[in-house]
């Protein structure tokens, strides 16, 4: 047998088929971003979950562009349609079917780069890979595709809050070199930042104008963190929690690190700053992020991630084209200056799709063991 054919049969073996995400909590994304419409399958959502419709609406519209002038002028309606998996308003339990029809694409904008590649995209690795690319909006590698993960993660996120209480949140913790100088959770969705501090968004609003008005783009970070998550999740060795997590995270386009906890602050912690206390009131620190030996402890879990600056970009920039040859390249039509503006709300939606999966496992495995003594509460650290 071809070695290429039996690694693909041993991905499929192992429950982790080339688009899909999860294991008990299964989901498959489809579609590219200029292609009639995107798409995903859910499986192994438990039967009796309420869900309709306009229950997608909140988070497609915090992820959606064209819903300020710092990110893309693009405006799809994102209107879902649910084609299988729910009768009369509840989970089946059989697989979700999940469309949303694609309504404002622009594919001429991309007539000239199609025989191009554009630097820091994914253009060339596409050609490498597959000998063929889609160059309309990126394809399959546009973060279009984020909306359907988004998408599923609303289920995940009422299951995880119903069954459990967790709650999924995030924030832009870090814009160019600017970082809050406050935090309030109240301010984070008052703004088309997702900022904490609601002082400084003029300040962000005239450092996005700016950067606009060059041409050019620039980094972000943003953190997420879900409260309740119970002791337990997580396996030991390669099903680890954070490992799980860091994975989700860095699959998200433009993502280049991905820390739990302190991350890599550690570096230069000392031991007895960095162990996570204990005592019968709780936890007097949460270094860890919520996560030890690869299992949630029930403190709050913690991650953050980094953006890289956008790579679409209407400055002259140095390439070369399919046959080899050097030219210049001049990215057109609508894209986002920083695409960390808007992520949050996908950052959120993987958090929720692992927490998801891993409850499930758990559950599968280890739900007879029950509460065991003692249990040490989150504390105020998380």
């Amino acid at each position: 047998m071809d070695s290429r054919l039996r690694g693909n049969d041993e991905i499929e073996e192992q429950g982790r088929p080339l688009n899909t995400f999860g294991y008990l909590f299964r989901v498959t994304t489809f579609g590219e971003s200029h292609g009639p419409a995107i798409g995903c399958v859910i499986d192994g959502c438990p039967p009796g979950l309420e869900i309709a419709a306009e229950e997608f609406r909140h988070d497609l519209d915090r992820r959606a562009t064209g819903k300020s002038r710092h990110t893309s002028a693009r405006h799809e309606a994102d209107e879902i349609e649910i084609l299988s998996g729910v009768y009369e308003g509840r989970t089946t339990g059989t697989p979700i079917a999940l469309l949303i029809r694609n309504t404002d694409a622009r594919s001429k904008d991309y007539g000239k780069i199609s025989e191009q590649f554009r630097p820091g995209h994914a253009d060339y690795t596409y050609w490498q890979k597959y000998g063929i690319r889609d160059p309309r909006g990126g394809g399959r590698s546009s973060a279009r595709e984020t909306t359907m993960r988004v998408a599923a993660a609303v289920i995940a996120k009422k299951w995880l809050s119903q069954t459990f209480g967790v709650q999924v949140r995030g924030y832009l913790s870090q814009l160019g070199e600017i970082t809050p100088q406050s935090f309030d959770w109240t301010a984070v969705e008052d703004n088309p930042f997702f900022w904490p501090s609601a002082e400084q968004v003029p300040v962000l609003e005239s450092y996005m104008d700016a950067l606009r008005k060059s041409g050019d783009s620039v980094g972000a970070r943003v953190n997420v963190v879900a409260d309740g998550v119970p002791p337990g999740w997580g396996e030991p060795i390669y099903g680890k929690l954070d490992g799980e997590l860091a994975a989700a995270l860095m699959s998200i386009n433009a993502v280049k690190g991905v820390e739990i906890g302190d991350g890599f602050a550690a570096v230069s912690q000392r031991g007895t700053e960095h162990r996570d206390e204990m005592s019968p009131e709780g936890f007097l620190s949460n270094h860890a992020g919520g996560i030890l030996g690869g299992i949630s402890t029930g403190q709050q879990v913690t991650a953050s991630m980094v953006f890289k600056p956008t790579s679409s970009l209407r400055l002259p920039g140095n390439t070369v084209d399919i046959d080899g040859n050097a030219t210049e390249v001049i990215t057109t039509g609508r894209h986002d200056p920083c695409v960390g503006i808007r992520a949050t709300p996908i950052a959120e939606a993987m958090m929720a799709l692992v927490l998801m999966d891993q409850a499930l496992r758990h559950r599968a495995q280890c739900g007879d063991v029950g509460v065991v003594d003692p249990l040490i509460p989150s504390g105020t650290a998380g």
